[in-house]
Order: C-alpha cells, then structure tokens, then sequence
C-alpha cells in the first residue's frame, strides 16, 4: 500500500492526480455516506462493549456480588462470541448484502444490550455478554471488506482512521453516560444507575442498525441502491478493475485451502495477533481500577472514576487520526505501525515499572490508545494486497480477525486476573513484549512481500518501497496488480 500518488511527496492530497471529475465525485458520494456512517455504527459498538467496565466501577460488582476475577471472565465470554461469531460470516459477507447483514446483527446486539439492565446474577450477564460478542462479530471485518470494495488501497487507511474514532469515541460515551447514570439516575424507579446506562445504550443502538439499512453502500458486486445508481457502479467497478482491483466473486472450499496453505497468510496472522494483545491493557479496564483504588478506594465517587476514564479514549481519536492520515498521505503503513507501536511501548515500559511518580502513571495510561492507532492502517494494507481477489479478500480479513481476536479470549485470564488490579505485573510487561515483537514482525512482513514481489517477473518493487518511506508513485504509470496473500 502506497501513499497517495502526486508528483511531489510534499504535494498532499485527498485524490490522486490521476483521478477524474467523474471518479472524484463518486468518492465523494461514498464518502458522505459510508464514512459517517461507519464512525456512528464504531460508536455504538464500543459504547455496548466497552460499558461492562464502567458499570463494574459503578456499582455492579458490589450489587451482583461479585469477589474474584468475574470480570475478565465476562470479558472473555465476549471475546468468544466475537470470534465464534465470525465463523459463519467468512462465507456469508459475499453472498448477503452488507447493508443487510450489518443493520441486523447492529439491532439484535443493542436487543442483548438492554437485557443487561436486568441481570441478577453472574450467569445470566455471562450469557448476554456472548450474545453481544455474536453479534458485534461480524462487523469490523464487514465494514473493511465494504472500504476494499469502494476504495483504492492508498484510500483506505485515512478512511479507515475516522472510522476507528468511534471505537474511543465509544469507549469514551460509556464513560460518561455510566457518569451521568450515577449521578442523575441512581434509584430512579428502583434500578440502580449502572442499569439504567444499559437501558439508555440499547436506545443509541437500534436505531443506528435501522438507519444503516438506508445509508450504506454496500459493495460494488452488491450495492445498495437507495444509495448508489447503476451509472455510479459502473464509473466505480471501471476505476477500480484499471488499477488492478477485481469486484466479482464467490467463496468457495478451493479458496480456503489456497489461502490457508500460504505462509504469507500466516505472517499477517501472527502479527495481527501481536496487534490485539500489545492493547490488551485497555480492554482489561486496567485504567479505570487504577483510578478506582487511589486513596484506598475513597479519592473518587463513582461518577468521578468514569469521568476520569474517558481521558484514554479522548486522546485515542487524535492518535488515529494522525496515525492514518501520516500512512496514507506521507510515510507509509509499515511506518505508520512502527510510530504506534513505539508509543504504546513508552507507557507499557512506566506501567511495567510501576514504581514511578503518579503522574508518570497518568502519563503512561494515556498512551493505551497509540495500541489501537494503527488498525485501520495494518487492515488496510492487507485490503489492498488483496484487491484482485474479493472472496479471498473476504474471508481472510474475516480469519486474520478470528485467528488474532482468539488469542485475546485466554491472555487476558493469564495477565490479567482482576484480583491482581491495579498492579497488572505480568499484563503489562506481557503488552510491552507483544508491542516490541509487533514492530519485528512489521518489517518481517514488510520485506517478506517486497522478496515475493520481486521473484515475481516483470514487475516492480516499487510500490513496496512506497510502503516504507511514504513516498508517491509516478502518477504517469499504472498500478501494477498486487500478489494475493494467499500462495498461487
């Protein structure tokens, strides 16, 4: 994945050079849509994801009687039904319409949201939880298959940042609206506050799975056609197959064995899986039980506490929008990575460390969100070195995000048991250690597909090269197809 093609690397711009008036206005169109879109849809998510943490500081541990690592182990529940969720849809996202398949599993997951404010007990959360996780499963792989479906591959990297605001966007209005609920709704017809932020989530939610049916595109091969006509498919397929991208095609058996048997698959495997646990930490609520034990327990009302914890997720937006900007528009993804990952490894250090001033740990938690930075630049690199292939394109993002995220539904029971919060010796020194292997395995990754690249005969290296230093490529000649991930 390149940066955007120009003449000049300084010459920055949202379109390439080589972009017609035509083409600039159905990205246009795409962006008006799917972009805002995409943050709302994030937004509610991460709120229904997130929110089990805040209503654990809220409240809910000492009202479900809870006293030992119940809240990882609800975590982890989550995380299962996220990844066993996702089975069925490495065949469904090229057979049922996104803008279907997306609304859907958005209402049914905000219906388990709102059940929540009803819970008595640790068995019944637990089940909700991995209904929610069900659910969400589907739809950060679906919305990159849709940005591969419209975007070229130095396009979606930027849109794939604003895109991944929602998800601190969402961590963040949890926090606040758990504040608002403690402090404005506790008792209110006799539900305490941490249940009624469940009931005010679940409102958020569904009608955002209703809307998507109007507002999203779809993909090419099926798009949705209160939003796109027949003249912008075909200005859209006619752009995309020029430079390389292929927009038919079905899952079948023959393309997982193809995928599977390649070594290459399992490069980006192993260094997505590093991504999801250098960002463990943040998902763990490791920041938030910090905040929650200062002054024994007793410096911060319960309010206070969730208000704090959204200082994380409010610097995470700026993060990723910068991380993704700077791939796109200047140096590259394997930069980019590389820049995320140096950041989250700071803090990790201090929080490994531990034995620091206080504000050194304020410091080090408002790293956290560097970890989450570079997804959209990472998932939108593989997009791109899969655009010739849209079943293989599909199911691997969907089982690199499998694969990866299963790893996240034992690690956290390992490193971070909740009886050993705030302190989380071996989380955080296991965090750094995913966070310094992490940028290894990026240029391992890097110089793995220029090798491949170059074996490949007559063609050229240089959008590889591209890669790492950020530079443009001549806007004169045509983008040359990509090798898939998968072994040919």
């Amino acid at each position: 994945m390149s940066s955007v093609p120009r003449e000049k690397w300084w010459h920055i711009k949202w379109f390439s050079d080589e972009d017609t008036k035509e083409e600039r206005r159905l990205i246009t169109k795409i962006d008006m849509f799917l972009v805002p879109y995409s943050v709302l849809a994030y937004w509610v998510k991460y709120i229904d994801q997130s929110n089990l943490n805040n209503a654990y500081v809220a409240g809910m541990k000492e009202d479900l009687g809870f006293r030992g690592n119940e809240l990882v182990q609800l975590q982890t529940l989550f995380t299962l039904g996220s990844v066993l969720g996702q089975i069925p849809f490495l065949f469904i996202m090229t057979y049922v319409p996104i803008h279907w398949l997306i609304p859907i599993c958005d209402i049914l997951w905000g219906v388990f949201t709102l059940l929540q404010y009803r819970v008595h007990g640790y068995a019944e959360l637990a089940a909700y939880r991995f209904m929610i996780g069900w659910f969400e499963a589907a739809f950060f792989p679906a919305m990159h298959y849709v940005f591969g479906s419209w975007y070229r591959g130095h396009e979606i990297a930027r849109r794939g940042g604003i895109f991944y605001t929602g998800l601190a966007l969402g961590t963040l209005t949890a926090g606040l609206i758990q504040a608002g609920a403690s402090h404005r709704l506790e008792g209110v017809h006799g539900l305490e506050g941490w249940r009624w932020m469940y009931i005010i989530c679940a409102i958020i939610t569904i009608p955002v799975g209703i809307i998507g049916y109007f507002v999203l595109p779809g993909t090419v091969d099926q798009p949705n056609r209160w939003i796109v006509t027949d003249h912008d498919v075909e200005v859209s397929r006619k752009r995309l197959e020029k430079h390389g991208h292929v927009t038919k095609g079905k899952m079948k058996f023959k393309h997982i064995t193809k995928t599977l048997l390649g070594y290459r698959f399992w490069l980006i495997v192993l260094t997505d899986a590093l991504f999801w646990n250098a960002g463990i930490h943040k998902s763990t609520g490791s920041f938030l039980l910090w905040i929650k034990s200062l002054g024994n327990g007793k410096r911060y009302s319960k309010a206070r506490v969730n208000e704090l914890g959204t200082i994380a997720p409010a610097l995470g937006i700026p993060y990723t929008l910068f991380a993704c900007f700077a791939s796109d528009l200047l140096i590259g993804p394997a930069n980019a990575i590389t820049m995320c990952s140096v950041f989250n490894a700071i803090g990790l250090v201090i929080l490994t460390i531990w034995s620091v001033p206080e504000n050194a740990l304020w410091f080090a938690f408002a790293t956290m969100y560097w970890s989450n930075a570079l997804s959209s630049v990472f998932h939108g690199w593989v997009n791109n070195l899969l655009r010739d292939s849209p079943e293989e394109r599909s199911f691997t993002l969907v089982l690199i995000n499998l694969l990866s995220q299963s790893s996240t539904a034992w690690t956290p029971l390992l490193t971070f048991p909740t009886v050993e919060s705030p302190r989380f010796r071996k989380g955080f020194s296991f965090c750094l250690g995913c966070a310094i292997a992490l940028i290894i395995f990026t240029w391992v990754m890097y110089f793995a597909l220029k090798y491949d690249k170059k074996k490949e005969e007559g063609t050229s290296d240089e959008e590889f090269q591209n890669s790492a230093s950020g530079s443009s490529i001549d806007q004169d000649r045509p983008v040359e197809t990509e090798d898939k991930i998968s072994a040919h």
